[in-house]
């Protein structure tokens, strides 16, 4: 089942706007590449086992990719700093990666099995601290202060937005405005603070730093919301991760909050007994998704991460028009686009 909305691009369009942007930064993601494959090195043979096995697994590197953009954007030429923040970036996600799997309980990342299923909790949760301190060790070689201001407090509220993730998970009486502080902290937090080092290191007024940190921001919402339909309406080559996943490990996200709200009292005593009490019987989540399809939760989530994505665009408005940013508003497309 896929979640079909209108689009104002077709999906080959819109990823062919990615393409672009991977085009434009290709110099510099060679150089980040080399730096994480530098940086994951350790005598401790687990350790780049371990990191390996997630880092070179395939994913788009969209955050290292907009740290590059952005500075590119703001007219960045300092040298290696930009490089560094993006290799920096990454580290950050696969470290939350890591740790968010042993924290879900996850069989599957990214296509293949989850590192703490082959090498265990411990080594998964120890080994995402040694990205994190590789991460700052970066950062500070950078010699920004604000940037290792922006990033650090990234790191805090990453962390808050797990938290609060934790104690949101299971409670079938979650607000969207609860839901979407959470995902603001665990998922778009980190993309905001990487598109905002980027005019940063630039030494670019103010205004233009807010701006990409506001595409960012509204475009990881946008990001995450579209995960958060593909979970329901998906296939697992384009989650990197089992459909359905959410429903098992009783994720409250955007559609359930949605469909609880919407539907009858014995659509909620279904949710609160799948997902809140963890009693899912064979065929339970394609009952979830006919509920989810009869309130048009999935649709109604796409549409909010349409409106997440004009915000975006609106943000990049005070830049002029050239390759760079056009290509920034055509990740946008690409991102809402794998709804399709």
């Amino acid at each position: 089942m896929g979640v079909v909305v209108p689009m104002e691009k077709g999906r080959s369009e819109a990823e062919a706007g990615l393409n672009d942007l991977v085009a434009l930064v290709a110099d510099g993601m060679a150089r980040v590449n080399t730096t994480i494959l530098a940086r994951t090195g350790s005598e401790v043979t687990m350790i780049p086992e371990v990191a390996s096995h997630l880092i070179a697994s395939g994913g788009k590197r969209l955050r290292p990719i907009l740290t590059l953009a952005c500075a590119d954007l703001c007219g960045y030429a300092g040298g290696d700093g930009a490089v560094k923040l993006a290799a920096s970036v990454e580290f950050m996600h696969t470290a939350t990666l890591l740790h968010d799997d042993v924290v879900d309980e996850s069989d599957m990342r990214r296509g293949q099995v989850a590192a703490r299923i082959k090498w265990g909790n411990e080594a998964s949760v120890l080994v995402g601290d040694f990205l994190l301190g590789q991460a700052f060790r970066m950062m500070v070689e950078v010699g920004s202060l604000r940037a290792l201001d922006i990033l650090s407090a990234a790191a805090t509220v990453i962390a808050e937005g797990e938290v609060m993730q934790l104690t949101a998970a299971k409670n079938t009486e979650t607000t969207e405005d609860e839901y979407l502080a959470v995902i603001r902290g665990k998922t778009a937090e980190l993309f905001a603070a990487a598109c905002e080092v980027g005019p940063v290191i630039a030494e670019r007024p103010r205004p233009e730093q807010a701006a990409c940190r506001s595409y960012g921001m509204n475009l990881g919402i946008a990001f995450q919301l579209i995960d958060d339909a593909l979970d329901y309406g998906g296939t697992s080559a384009e989650l990197g991760k089992n459909v359905g996943d959410d429903f098992r490990e009783g994720k409250i996200t955007l559609p359930i909050v949605l469909a609880f709200r919407r539907g009858t009292e014995e659509e909620r005593a279904f949710w609160r007994r799948t997902l809140q009490d963890g009693a899912i019987a064979e065929g339970d989540l394609e009952t979830a998704r006919d509920i989810l399809r009869r309130h048009r939760a999935l649709e109604d989530t796409v549409e909010r991460a349409r409106h997440y994505g004009a915000m975006a665009r609106d943000a990049l408005a005070l830049f002029p028009p050239g390759p760079v940013k056009a290509a920034l508003l055509q990740a946008i497309d690409f991102c809402i686009a794998r709804a399709r």
